[in-house]
C-alpha cells in the first residue's frame, strides 16, 4: 500500500510503498477513503509528542471501507462504511467501563503511537469498542473529521461545557475545531462570539452565524459588553496563554471554560487567575476527543441536517499532496477550515 512517512522530526514526508496491514484478532483493516489533516499532525511530525516511533505514518482523523476483520470481531464485516475517534480505547479499563472511552487509560492513538491514515490503509483494534458505523448519507470527507475537529467540538460544548439552548459561547480560535465548534454552538441554539486574528477566518465564523471579533487585549471586555455580563461558556480552540487567559477572563460569574487546545512548550503554563476563578466560581475543563457512546446523537443530527460538518471543510485535496499540506502547516493558519484528503 502506499503511505506517507517521515523518517526525521521535520524532514519533508515521502510516500512510500508498506505492506498491506494485517488485522488483529480484536480488529480490522480499514481501506482509507479520506483522512483529515489537522495541526495535531503537524506536531507529531515536529516532534512535539514522545509518544511517536521513528519512522512514522501520520494521520488520526479518517473514514472508509472494512477491507478485513479479526476472528474475534463480531460487530462489523467487509464492506462496512466506518469511521472512528482518535482514541482507540481498550474497552475495560474503568474509565471505558464508565462510558468515558476518551480518557481511556491503555488508549492508542493512529498517527502517534500507531501508524496513521496518511495510507491507503489503517488498522483499528478493538474494533468491537471503536469502530463506528456510517449511515450511507454521511459523506466520507465529512466523516473524515468527526474523529476529532468536529467531534472533540461536540464532546467539549455538550459533555464538557454542558451548554444550554439561549447561552452565549465565545471561541477563540477559528481553525478547524474553532469552526466545528461554532456551528455545534449555533445547531444547540446558542449565541455564539468567535475570536481570531484572521479576518478570513472570521468572515467564515459569521457566516455560520457568529458575531465576530478580532483578537486583541480589549476582546474580553467587548464580550462581556456584547454578552451583558460574560459568556457562559468559553472554549479556547486554538491553544496558547494569550488565548486561554482571555478565554477565562471573558465568562461571566459561575461561567465554565473548556480547554481544547494545546497548549505547548513554552505556552504550557497559562497564568490562570486563580482569585477570579473562585470568587466567580468559575469551571475550568479540559476536553479530549470524543467518547465512542456520544456518536450516535452526532450522526443522528447530522443526518438530519442539523449538524453540518461538511461546512467546516475549507480545501479538499488528493493523497498525493499530503506531504506538502502536512510542511504547510509551518506556516500561519489561513483560517479558510479544516483540509481533508480524499482517495
Amino acid at each position: 500500500m502506499r503511505a506517507v512517512q517521515y523518517d526525521r522530526f521535520g524532514s519533508t514526508p515521502s510516500i512510500v510503498e508498506l505492506p498491506e496491514p494485517v488485522a488483529p484478532d480484536d480488529g480490522v483493516v480499514v481501506r482509507v477513503a479520506a483522512t483529515g489533516v489537522c495541526r495535531s499532525d503537524w506536531h507529531a511530525w515536529r516532534g512535539h509528542d514522545d509518544s511517536v516511533r521513528l519512522p512514522h505514518v501520520p494521520g488520526h482523523e479518517f473514514s472508509g471501507v472494512v477491507t478485513a476483520v479479526g476472528a474475534a470481531v463480531t460487530g462489523s464485516a467487509v464492506g462496512d462504511r466506518v469511521t472512528a475517534p482518535f482514541v482507540f480505547a481498550c474497552g475495560t479499563c474503568d474509565q471505558c467501563r464508565d462510558g468515558a472511552t476518551q480518557v481511556c487509560t491503555r488508549q492508542q492513538q493512529p498517527g502517534f503511537t500507531l501508524q496513521g491514515s496518511y495510507a491507503e490503509s489503517v488498522v483499528v483494534p478493538h474494533a468491537d469498542v471503536n469502530l463506528v458505523a456510517l449511515p450511507d448519507a454521511v459523506g466520507f470527507a465529512e466523516a473524515a473529521g468527526l474523529g476529532c475537529r468536529f467531534g472533540t467540538a461536540y464532546h467539549a460544548l455538550h459533555a464538557r461545557g454542558r451548554l444550554a439552548e439561549g447561552e452565549w459561547v465565545v471561541v477563540y480560535g477559528c481553525g478547524g475545531v474553532g469552526l466545528s465548534t461554532v456551528l455545534v454552538a449555533v445547531a444547540a441554539g446558542a449565541r455564539v462570539v468567535a475570536v481570531d486574528v484572521s479576518t478570513v477566518a472570521l468572515d467564515r465564523a459569521a457566516a455560520m452565524g457568529a458575531t465576530t471579533l478580532v483578537m486583541d487585549d480589549e476582546v474580553p471586555a467587548a464580550v462581556h459588553r456584547l454578552t451583558d455580563g460574560g459568556a457562559h461558556v468559553s472554549v479556547d480552540a486554538y491553544g496558547s496563554r494569550a488565548t486561554s487567559v482571555a478565554a477565562v477572563a471573558s465568562l461571566r460569574p459561575r461561567g465554565r471554560h473548556v480547554q481544547v487546545g494545546l497548549l505547548l512548550d513554552d505556552e504550557a503554563t497559562p497564568a490562570i487567575p486563580m482569585g477570579r476563578v473562585i470568587a466567580d466560581e468559575l469551571e475550568l475543563l479540559g476536553s479530549h476527543g470524543i467518547a465512542v457512546g456520544e456518536y450516535a446523537a452526532m450522526l443522528h443530527d447530522v443526518v438530519a441536517g442539523r449538524l453540518r460538518p461538511a461546512e467546516s471543510i475549507g480545501a479538499t485535496i488528493g493523497f498525493d499532496d499530503l506531504p506538502g499540506a502536512l510542511e504547510a502547516m509551518d506556516q500561519p493558519a489561513s483560517g479558510s477550515g479544516m483540509t481533508v484528503a480524499v482517495f
